[in-house]
């Protein structure tokens, strides 16, 4: 009886101090911590593989979703960061970036190390709802946030795609992240439970901003963590900053303003998405570009379409200058003198 009572004061004590630590505001996230992401039961489903579907699948994988960014080993020395030859889709470790706890595990079809024993519906589940195939939740850098706007007919394209990739053998251990990440980390997946049609297309603009949305394009070009800022939620706005082996860099503002692209037209955005370079300037390669390339001229005058129609914000963010104070964005970033 006293070793019960003592125990329950002890997890009251522990529940106190995680809501003093965190704020009180924690303990539905503490409680995800413990309990696992919100997610739905597994069906027993099977998507057809048809030559059509398998294309579109590989399409949508190796050019606007850009899976192999993060499923492989890159080469940072070569233009654009490409996956090491040979390596593409047999997962990652994020030692480079400091965070070793973080894998993009092995999607290829090796029977031992890859995900060819996963369900269909464990990997849909992972891909849009951050669930992954034994029910964790999957780190939000799996881009499953942008990933859940994707149509049911595309996401089956994916998977079908994904089963026809050959087998490497490259075993990973599963990410575990610090205890204190799996605060929020468990408390971000909810299940989709509804059919999901492709949206409405019916013009580039409309087109763009579903391609746009799987890319992930504002997740990255805007600043999302300066509350209180001039920036802060400008969608498109530039000054997020992220890190990578070739050095950090501050994502530029492609909003329709002068400082951002208003100089821009159809032709130069799509020569930009094809060589990484605008003018003589080479991009840095956390621009995706190496995948963007490998999407339609239709598909990315859509997007441009979609890019056109924003609200203009002023933010110069310039990587090829010194960092400065930038009092928009409340960091230091090139350029940051001249806002």
């Amino acid at each position: 009886m006293r070793r019960a009572i003592l125990v329950v004061l002890v997890s009251v004590i522990a529940i106190v101090a995680v809501g003093w630590h965190f704020g009180w505001g924690a303990y539905p996230q503490l409680w995800r911590a413990i309990a696992g992401p919100r997610s739905r039961p597994l069906r027993t489903i099977q998507f057809q593989a048809t030559a059509e579907r398998i294309a579109r699948g590989r399409y949508l994988a190796e050019g606007v979703l850009g899976c192999t960014r993060c499923h492989s080993d890159r080469d940072w020395a070569a233009d654009g960061g490409p996956p090491v030859v040979g390596g593409a889709w047999a997962g990652h470790r994020f030692s480079e970036v400091g965070k070793p706890w973080m894998i993009a595990p092995n999607l290829t079809s090796d029977p031992d190390t890859g995900a060819v024993r996963w369900s269909d519906d464990m990997l849909a589940r992972a891909i849009r709802e951050g669930v992954g195939h034994d029910g964790r939740a999957l780190d939000p850098n799996m881009w499953y946030l942008p990933f859940s706007g994707l149509s049911d007919e595309d996401l089956a394209a994916v998977i079908t795609y994904v089963r026809t990739i050959a087998p490497i053998r490259n075993a990973l251990p599963q990410t575990r992240e610090p205890w204190r990440k799996r605060f929020t980390v468990n408390s971000m997946p909810h299940p989709i439970t509804e059919a999901q049609a492709a949206p409405d297309q019916s013009t580039p603009a409309k087109r763009g901003q579903y391609l746009e949305f799987i890319a992930d394009c504002a997740g990255c070009h805007t600043d999302w963590y300066h509350p209180g800022s001039a920036v802060n939620g400008q969608v498109f706005a530039g000054g997020n900053e992220i890190w990578a082996p070739t050095g950090t860099i501050f994502t530029p503002n492609i909003t329709p303003d002068p400082s951002g692209i208003s100089y821009y037209d159809e032709a130069l955005f799509i020569r930009v998405m094809r060589t990484g370079k605008v003018g003589a300037r080479q991009l840095s390669p956390v621009m995706p570009w190496q995948w963007y390339r490998n999407m339609s001229d239709d598909d990315l005058r859509s997007i441009f379409a979609w890019l056109r129609v924003q609200t203009p914000v002023k933010h110069i963010v310039d990587n090829t200058e010194p960092p400065t104070y930038c009092k928009r964005c409340l960091q230091k970033h090139g350029g940051g003198d001249r806002n």
